[in-house]
């Protein structure tokens, strides 16, 4: 805070904020409320916030007065000098936290919101004005760094933008020399500022503003434009694309296989294309389909080759069976359902994956199907199975993508702009990790340990290892300790009075079996020394038992925090991870 008044936001950056800014305007009277905004090399995304890519204010109130009890000022209408698609400036006057005013991600310079006062705004020499900016969006950290409020007696003043650069050229010219479309520019610039069309310039911007709030709430799609006349495609001589004296060539197949029939026209469409994909005379589709399926459900595709199922790929090592498969997917009208049901209560998928020495010398890789394969659960079912079992995943299907804990400066090298990631709350927290917002280069590192594609690149088969980074991220990761912490309250809750009913109630919600007796000593052991130890520790305790935001369980917390180490132990297993 400077002699210029500009105001700099410092200190820890939380994820909601709300800025409390009185100050002493003296006597006189105000018409309106000035709030520039400044960028700043020292803030990531638009060097305009302090976290995140933009600041989303979600609330402006304004109070005056001289004594203890100051009245509001009724705000009748914001301007800003830019605004994003779904965030408009009035938003910040409707008193929901749901909503508020961003600038557009690719604005990276200085804006302003320029407040109309209701009415007319008299103070004497000792009033205070407070100015109250709240940010309380679900987008977190997203607040204002640096920033200057002014009073001012201009009646309905809009932000300090330049006037477009076709009014201004317009304007340059003797009024007597300007041509139709000249006056018309000039005219249509007029009407959004003329002081005689202030009701319906109001009116007009509250529709502006519902229209683009509802705008991002309604999905959309991409759709290509229709060309009434197809381009001309030609063989390139060597490759050169400026030659055009090839030889011209219509959309079509390798002569090799079945021609593609054409519905209308002499050019086969991408309509045409997708009926020879699925026509019951090209079974190249439904085979690919069959072993890929295969493969999740086993582990390995009747072919192992996912990406290049071929001449070039492996031979099936199960040809009739793949052929059967096809037919039968593309005679049950191409109904995936029907083939997941057909495959899973068959007598091969229901064999146990438990093997005998002569089959690992026989077929170490179950390539003859005389077992079920041993699988370890893809990167997004790990998570997914862990949150499943404690009671804290929330099943719903679709919506946009959530942002579950991340290690905090995970982002730090991103640049162009720079960010900074803030996790989501509430029930977006537990979503499937199908749902995991994915950062290119830089995916979710839970994703990045258990083998999960980056996504820069089509990946047809994931490789599967095993690491120790793998078990230190099922004890230590936020998620899986909160998971642990939760599941631990429920086997207290509902497992029983004895230790061993409860833990017998633990392994059949985690792992569908008892305990043994060797599983049931180990983890009596375990228990009682972590309940000794938070018998002392009752700090530490609490602290285990606050990792994430689901609720504090209430009870005994060392004997919750014991139990959560247990909990832990039971997630971190093998076999948990594992599909037998």
């Amino acid at each position: 805070n400077g002699s210029d008044n500009i105001l700099w936001a410092s200190g820890k950056n939380p994820d909601n904020d709300t800025y409390n800014i009185t100050f002493k305007p003296g006597a006189g009277t105000w018409r309106a409320l000035r709030l520039q905004i400044y960028t700043d090399e020292q803030y990531a995304g638009n060097r305009v916030a302090r976290g995140g890519t933009s600041f989303i204010v979600t609330e402006a109130e304004v109070s005056a007065g001289s004594g203890k009890s100051p009245r509001p000022v009724k705000l009748a209408h914001v301007v800003t000098s830019a605004q994003a698609e779904g965030f408009p400036a009035l938003a910040m006057l409707d008193g929901r936290k749901e909503t508020g005013w961003a600038i557009p991600i690719a604005h990276s310079s200085e804006h302003q919101a320029a407040f109309h006062l209701a009415e007319p705004l008299v103070t004497t020499s000792n009033a205070v004005v407070t100015v109250r900016l709240r940010h309380d969006h679900y987008e977190r950290k997203a607040t204002i760094g640096k920033f200057r409020f002014s009073l001012t007696a201009v009646e309905q003043p809009l932000p300090k933008s330049p006037v477009p650069d076709d009014v201004l050229k317009a304007l340059r010219i003797a009024p007597e020399k300007r041509d139709g479309k000249q006056r018309q520019t000039i005219a249509a610039h007029y009407r959004t500022i003329a002081p005689e069309l202030t009701k319906s310039i109001r009116q007009r911007a509250r529709l502006q503003a519902e229209r683009s709030q509802l705008a991002v709430e309604v999905p959309s799609t991409l759709i290509s434009e229709v060309r009434d006349k197809p381009r001309t495609m030609r063989v390139l001589p060597r490759g050169d694309w400026m030659n055009d004296s090839g030889e011209v060539v219509q959309p079509a197949v390798p002569h090799f296989l079945p021609s593609v029939a054409k519905t209308s026209g002499e050019r086969a469409t991408r309509l045409d294309l997708a009926n020879w994909f699925t026509s019951n005379q090209n079974p190249l589709t439904a085979r690919a389909f069959v072993n890929r399926l295969w493969k999740i459900y086993f582990g390995t595709g009747l072919s192992r080759t996912l990406d290049d199922l071929g001449t070039q790929g492996e031979w099936p090592t199960h040809l009739e069976l793949l052929d059967w498969l096809a037919c039968e997917f593309m005679d049950s009208g191409w109904d995936v359902k029907h083939l997941v049901r057909l495959i899973v209560t068959s007598g091969t998928y229901r064999q146990s994956s438990t093997s005998t020495p002569a089959l690992d010398e026989k077929d170490p890789l179950n390539r003859l199907l005389a077992r079920q394969s041993r699988l370890r659960l893809d990167a997004e079912l790990v998570r997914d199975y862990a949150l499943s079992v404690s009671g804290l995943l929330v099943p719903e299907i679709g919506g946009p993508s959530v942002r579950p804990y991340q290690p905090e400066g995970y982002y730090a090298p991103l640049n162009f702009p720079k960010r900074e990631y803030t996790h989501d709350r509430g029930a977006k927290l537990y979503r499937r990790t199908l749902y995991t917002h994915m950062q290119r280069t830089f995916p979710h590192p839970l994703l990045v340990n258990f083998d999960a594609s980056g996504r820069e690149e089509c990946t047809a088969i994931r490789m599967t290892s095993n690491t120790p980074l793998q078990a230190l991220n099922l004890l230590n990761d936020p998620i899986f300790v909160e998971a642990a912490r939760v599941f631990a309250a429920n086997i207290v809750e509902r497992g029983g009075r004895t230790f061993e009913k409860r833990l017998s109630w633990a392994y059949q919600r985690a792992l569908t079996r008892e305990p043994n007796a060797r599983e049931l000593e180990l983890l009596r052991t375990l228990f009682d020394q972590q309940l000794t130890r938070y018998r002392t520790d009752t700090d530490g305790a609490s602290e285990l038992l606050r990792v994430g935001e689901a609720p504090k369980p209430k009870g005994n917390a060392p004997e919750l925090a014991a139990w959560t180490s247990v909990a832990r132990a039971i997630l971190n297993l093998n076999e948990v991870v594992t599909r037998n």
